[in-house]
């Protein structure tokens, strides 16, 4: 509390200095974990009281990258390569079905000038310590490993000049790509290696402060929709919900009328997307910060058409967050509970179904999820990448770790897993934007 009492000059130059002292001492203050392991995972996780504190927990793995002969570490049974290194702050993987892969190399958009505040100076350090401070690359690259063995022999510029491009879908001959501020698309024959055409706007999407500005595209299973993802301009709309308009939320795009439409609400930070088979729209969402380290678990969820998930006016279902004001109880009464946690704070961004996977029999059935990792926690959580089983059309069991080792014995990060996907041979791919790294995963020495 003191190191926030000598932040507080009214000048702005005469502040900085003093507020790196704070962040410096930030490790110590907020609360520490107190749920046992695994409690906050799973179709019932445990929800504790929320821990009310002026300063919040902040806790990170600062970036450092991959020390040379260091890798992350596969389950037992597989293998692990670097499909590419040397990438810009590689976010998205999409595999194309001659087996290419595209990579999106990308980061957060410029801002509006929101003004001078002690939060927002102090979040620009965390993040910027966790390796997410580079300028975008604006950049789509396309890898090729014609031969298998887990290396790519051709690497090209696929496209640029794009807007803090993520998400990529393909429907027939059209490529589209969800930028920060609009779904666009351009053509695209198979085998191409760079697109050179203009792309061509489907809809505009919720731009201007993109407190999350990820976007992700999936196309429904005959290709005439489109499912767009759009994070929250705020933690729990203390920007005003008037920015907050079709964000929180999940758009369906009609790509023959150029419309769009709200599909689902109340979710906070969706990113990763994939169809059940039994045709359900699942996704992965984070949920809010600041009420402690055991809260709130993030999640993986199936998507109903029309469904309110909570935010932000509650969290998990119908859990009032008091902090919200004004409150909505007619929104709280009809908020949908999530269908299993993955665990508080471990930032889940990338989503995979296991269909066609090569690597174990035990990773058959489920979805491989790619795990950012935590700010808001002691002890960190995330860092890795998971699967979790699914039985038929339903999460079963606990999160099974399939790669790890991405946080060092001393706590700093030599990568961070975002986006995830099964290339055309079934095995594992993960998009690393700390270590700059595509990582494939195996289920047997690749050749």
């Amino acid at each position: 509390m003191r190191a926030l009492a000598l932040c507080l000059p009214t000048s702005r130059f005469a502040l900085l200095p003093l507020c790196t002292a704070l962040t410096m001492g930030l490790a110590a203050c907020g609360d520490t974990s107190k749920l046992p392991s695994g409690a906050d995972m799973g179709a019932t996780p445990t929800l504790p009281e929320p821990v009310k504190s002026l300063i919040p927990t902040v806790n990170i793995a600062p970036a450092q990258g991959w020390p040379e002969g260091v890798m992350p570490q596969p389950m037992a049974g597989m293998t692990v390569t670097a499909l590419a290194t040397g990438l810009d702050h590689p976010r998205w993987v999409y595999t194309l079905p001659n087996g290419d892969v595209l990579v999106a190399e990308s980061n957060k958009p410029p801002q509006p000038d929101a003004g001078f505040s002690i939060k927002g100076w102090i979040m620009g350090v965390v993040m910027k310590r966790a390796g997410a401070g580079v300028p975008s690359a604006n950049r789509i690259t396309l890898l090729r490993d014609v031969d298998g063995d887990g290396k790519a022999e051709t690497r090209t510029v696929f496209m640029q000049g794009l807007m803090s491009p993520f998400g990529m879908a393909l429907v027939g001959k059209e490529l589209f790509i969800a930028n920060a501020d609009a779904l666009v698309k351009v053509p695209y024959e198979e085998g191409q290696t760079a697109i050179t055409a203009t792309p061509v706007k489907v809809v505009e999407l919720p731009a201007g402060i993109n407190h999350h500005w990820t976007k992700n595209v999936i196309a429904s299973r005959d290709g005439s929709k489109l499912y767009v993802t759009v994070g929250s301009n705020s933690n729990i709309g203390e920007n005003g919900m008037d920015i907050e308009v079709d964000r929180a939320a999940i758009l369906e795009v009609d790509p023959k009328t150029n419309t769009r439409r709200l599909f689902a609400s109340g979710l906070r930070n969706p990113n990763g997307m994939g169809w059940a088979a039994d045709g359900t729209l699942w996704t992965v969402v984070n949920e809010r910060d600041e009420i402690g380290s055991d809260l709130v678990p993030d999640y993986l969820t199936s998507v109903k058409d029309g469904a309110f998930y909570g935010w932000p006016y509650s969290y998990y279902g119908q859990n009032v967050d008091v902090r919200v004001t004004p409150p909505r109880p007619d929104l709280v009464a009809k908020a949908l509970s999530p269908d299993y946690a993955l665990g508080a704070h471990v930032a889940p961004l990338g989503m995979a179904f296991a269909e066609g996977n090569s690597l174990s029999a035990s990773l058959a059935s489920g979805v491989f999820v790619g795990e950012h990792g935590s700010w808001n926690r002691k002890p960190l959580s995330g860092y890795k990448v998971v699967f979790v089983p699914f039985t038929g059309s339903k999460p079963s069991g606990k999160p099974v770790d399939v790669l790890t080792g991405f946080v060092s014995p001393g706590g700093r990060a030599y990568g961070r897993p975002v986006g995830v996907a099964m290339d055309k041979r079934g095995a594992l791919l993960v998009a690393d934007d700390v270590g700059n790294v595509i990582w494939r995963v195996a289920g047997t020495p690749v050749r």
